[in-house]
């Protein structure tokens, strides 16, 4: 379960960001997390909700940005969400088509308290 260490990882990062704004504690992380990432989601707020306690963070919240698949067409340009693998652009309906977002996997932000 790779879920684990990506939220210990972002727990060390929320350490970071503590120790460098003394006086003030998290309240609230915000992660961007791409369809293609490859990320369970409900594994990872159960990784976070076990681990986040134990680390010092007892009413620290996750926020999850979820980004769909995106291809942006070679021809005309346009940016569209892929379902069902569905490459072909729905505007000129060329198939040269390439990946443009979707695999995000980011700590967006870090909200802290005084």
């Amino acid at each position: 379960m790779h879920e684990m260490g990506i939220v210990s990882s972002v727990l060390d990062a929320v350490h970071r960001v503590a120790e460098k704004n003394p006086g003030r504690r998290p309240s609230k992380v915000g992660l961007r997390i791409g369809e293609w990432a490859g990320v369970d989601l409900e594994s990872l707020r159960f990784c976070f909700d076990a681990l986040a306690p134990s680390e010092g963070f007892r009413d620290l919240d996750l926020e999850i940005d979820y980004r769909y698949r995106q291809n942006r067409c070679q021809r005309c340009g346009l940016e569209f969400r892929v379902k069902d693998y569905e490459i072909q652009c729905p505007s000129c309906l060329s198939d040269n088509t390439i990946p443009a977002g979707g695999e995000e996997l980011d700590i967006a932000w870090v909200e802290l308290q005084e």
